[in-house]
């Protein structure tokens, strides 16, 4: 069994390879069962959570990735979610490799988003509004800037030194970077507004959306927790990564849902039907379309056999 290091698995993970490996999975229809998703009671912060993703290509391969959030991790010195991923043998069930989870995690997870993006973002979009100064950040502005021309980005977070950190790094790597102060103003100036937070209350107001523009969801991950108001789910066109996910996971849908501020039916498409064509995705220039990612197992195998193949031609 090959065991793949960090290293390995980001020099292999690009994103234009792993956008089209994720666009192929939800084509192709891979097997994925709910996750398992459990609370871990914690003495030292907020509650942990254990999250168990198993997934399949018939006779080809299967996978299962063990995952951990713990919110208060970066007062540690340490990211908030830690994984690691096992693919074996579709055939024989034999373990091939156990690959790093962090890495493969954090791309598959920002490819998600820049494959949501390819459908509903405009084409010309190139000012990108990052909501969150985590470690998500740096690879959701490389992901966004691999299918649409990102020229300029701000970055907006509740500790203003983390932003102003955050801005450098991303210059360091050749973006056009700011902090901004003001929320609501980084909102209007945005194209494309993405959020990596683990906020449990609406960060983005439904009343500062403008015409044209697509907001990106990549935290709340739990009912609990929001990244949107009631008035932004309903003011854009909505869409998600995986239908099962979206609705019994992500707050931004279940919340409003619940509520009865939106139904099942506003949720317009999920990535197995924009990857099959049987929903075109942004129709209109001034659209407002929004996109919820829970995370789904089939982007985590989709990422691991890509990691593995890399490795074994490599």
């Amino acid at each position: 069994m090959r065991i793949l290091s960090p290293e390995e698995v980001g020099a292999a993970l690009d994103y234009p390879r792993l956008v089209e490996a994720l666009r192929d999975a939800f084509r192709e229809g891979l097997e994925a069962p709910t996750r398992h998703h459990h609370t871990v009671p914690s003495n030292a912060g907020p509650d942990g959570t254990l999250l168990l993703m198993p997934a399949w290509q018939v006779d080809t391969y299967i996978g299962v990735k063990v995952a951990t959030v713990f919110p208060a991790n970066p007062e540690r010195g340490l990211p908030s979610v830690l994984a690691n991923y096992l693919l074996n043998d579709g055939k024989t069930g034999e373990p091939l490799a156990l690959v790093a989870g962090q890495p493969m995690t954090n791309r598959r997870t920002a490819a998600a988003s820049a494959l949501a993006a390819d459908y509903l973002a405009r084409k010309d979009a190139s000012r990108l509004l990052m909501v969150g100064t985590g470690a998500m950040v740096p690879e959701l502005v490389d992901a966004h800037a691999s299918v649409r021309p990102i020229e300029e980005v701000r970055i907006w977070g509740r500790t203003p030194e983390k932003a102003q950190a955050m801005a450098a790094q991303l210059q360091d790597r050749g973006f056009r970077a700011a902090p901004v102060e003001s929320l609501e103003e980084g909102v209007a100036w945005a194209q494309v507004i993405s959020c990596a937070t683990m906020s449990a209350e609406p960060l983005v107001l439904g009343e500062w959306l403008q015409p044209g523009q697509h907001v990106d969801l990549v935290g709340a991950f739990k009912p609990t927790m929001r990244e949107t108001d009631d008035a932004c789910v309903r003011t854009a066109e909505l869409f998600c990564d995986t239908f099962d996910g979206a609705l019994s996971e992500g707050g931004d849908i279940v919340q409003p849902l619940n509520a009865g501020v939106i139904t099942r039916e506003d949720i317009k498409a999920d990535f197995s039907m924009l990857t099959r064509g049987q929903h075109p995705g942004r129709e209109r220039a001034e659209q407002i379309t929004l996109f919820k990612s829970t995370g789904a197992a089939v982007e985590d195998l989709a990422a691991a056999i890509l990691a593995y193949e890399t490795a074994v031609e490599g």
